[in-house]
């Protein structure tokens, strides 16, 4: 038999087992690009977290859907950060970095909420195939905002639309939608949000789709929700934004995975946080 070592399973962006984003975290300095892809499908979750000693950071972290490894993922992280806080490898205030994928990651811990740092994204209007995007997504036209598609430098699509029922109520077609991002190259996951919440205090709400990466749904998505932000800010949806205010962008409550993610922009310093709270619902040994 082979030597075990442990796994953990954390729910990322929530405080209550059983809701937010579940991902597997483990701790491994001895594992093959082709080990930790075999681990990541046999655990099948959105995605798996490994880390690892890093020459060049506090450690290094790589992120694997079921299907390919991923350049950023925000729950991971958040799940990433609670197992090293649990394991006291971090305490609270202070910072942690993580070499990653996406460059350097800064990461902390405050008043029970894990911050992390993601890039910056570069936007710009989407100009490509609209009316194909809304048919993969099943989206009738009058439920879309007259708000131009958003496209971020990472293949993020963010689409507006108008209501929290018209959210809910889309049934995509995953394989026309991974088709439209194989062939044309134009975009690689979809983004759709509204502004319509559930609770008062909340700026949106969202739904995320990847069948490009393997994820036809995911539950809560930080490396969506940070984005979101600087996204409303150029639609014109958000006038006025106090520097490093702490907004509220709802997710994962039509999969009955309530989830709840945290962002905060530094004008200034043009610098975006994603912060969420997280639980470990599991651990175990992996017997590879």
């Amino acid at each position: 038999m082979a030597n075990p070592f442990e796994f953990y399973q954390i729910d990322a962006f929530t405080n209550q087992p059983f809701s937010g984003n579940p991902a597997a975290i483990i701790f491994s300095n001895n594992l093959s690009d082709k080990k930790m892809q075999r681990i990541a499908a046999e655990m099948n979750l959105s995605e798996t977290a490994f880390l690892s000693d890093s020459e060049v950071a506090d450690y290094k972290l790589r992120w694997f859907t079921p299907t390919t490894e991923v350049d950023l993922c925000g729950h991971a992280t958040i799940a990433s950060l609670h197992f090293l806080y649990e394991s006291k490898r971090i305490i609270d205030k202070k910072e942690i970095y993580f070499e990653t994928k996406s460059g350097i990651l800064k990461c902390y811990r405050y008043a029970d909420k894990y911050f992390m740092q993601i890039p910056n994204p570069k936007l710009e209007e989407f100009g490509g195939c609209k009316e194909k995007i809304l048919d993969a997504l099943n989206i009738d036209r009058v439920d879309v905002s007259d708000l131009p598609f958003i496209l971020s430098n990472n293949g993020y699509l963010f689409i507006a639309i108008n209501s929290l029922k018209s959210l809910w109520d889309l049934h995509p077609d995953f394989m026309k939608l991974k088709s439209l991002s194989n062939s044309k190259k134009e975009f690689f996951d979809v983004t759709v949000f509204t502004i319509d919440t559930i609770e008062k205090n909340s700026s949106a709400h969202i739904r995320f789709f990847a069948p490009y990466h393997g994820i036809n749904e995911d539950p809560v998505t930080g490396s969506a929700c940070g984005p979101l932000l600087p996204v409303l800010i150029k639609l014109g949806i958000i006038t006025y934004y106090q520097n490093n205010q702490l907004l509220t962008f709802e997710q994962g409550d039509v999969l009955n995975r309530k989830g709840r993610v945290f962002v905060k922009f530094d004008t200034i310093q043009k610098k975006i946080f994603i912060a969420g709270e997280a639980v470990t619902v599991m651990k175990g040994n992996l017997l590879v």
